[in-house]
């Protein structure tokens, strides 16, 4: 009865192979849901209240890697004719040259590139936002809202993002002088993303 003897570079293929199988198992990719997805917006209006308003198409992919979350990514799409700023006037405004120039760039990105903190907490994402064809970097304060299985047999988690722009980096300069001083619209921007992510349940393997 004979017995293979396994060789010190046989071992070490077998542990880089299982190494690399766990890597690649711990990398998960999500689907943005745009049906639970929002990115609103807050900025300054005569100098003396608050505009509010959201794209509402929003969607994109995030590619989680567990085993070493700094390499997690995004790759997000909005959609600039989804703006709603609950005054129809206003929104085309907006989607005009003046602002957006929807018909020349109807879409704006955000490229996440690397994580910093825990991603199942508090943590940063940096990365490349483009609108009107400007890339310039931000950074995103994230929250993590949770994770857990749905109903349907797949798995969801929530996360809360927020950051501050000045509209200006990205080509947004119109505005109007008041006679009182100051300006109609404010340069600061504030961002607020609440985005839902879905992982669709792995099909059950053959018998």
């Amino acid at each position: 009865m004979s017995t293979k003897t396994t060789t010190p570079s046989e071992n070490r293929t077998q542990t880089g192979a299982e190494q690399l199988a766990k890597a690649k198992s711990a990398i998960q990719v999500w689907q943005i849901d745009p049906g639970h997805t929002n990115a609103q917006f807050a900025v300054r209006h005569l100098m003396i209240s608050t505009v509010r308003g959201r794209f509402g198409a929003v969607s994109g992919t995030v590619t989680i890697d567990e085993s070493n979350p700094a390499r997690s990514t995004a790759d997000v799409t909005i959609d600039v004719n989804s703006i709603d700023s609950r005054e129809p006037q206003r929104d085309a405004h907006l989607k005009s040259a003046d602002f957006f120039d929807a018909a020349r760039w109807p879409t704006m990105t955000f490229q996440g590139r690397r994580v910093e903190g825990d991603p199942k907490k508090k943590f940063r994402l940096i990365g490349d936002l483009t609108i009107k064809g400007v890339t310039r970097e931000v950074v995103l304060e994230v929250e993590s809202q949770g994770r857990g299985p749905d109903p349907w047999g797949n798995y969801r988690a929530g996360f809360e993002a927020k950051a501050t722009l000045d509209r200006r980096d990205f080509g947004l300069v119109w505005n109007l002088v008041l006679e009182t001083g100051g300006f109609v619209v404010g340069d600061e921007v504030k961002i607020t993303i609440d985005v839902e992510l879905i992982r669709k349940a792995e099909p059950a393997a053959a018998a």
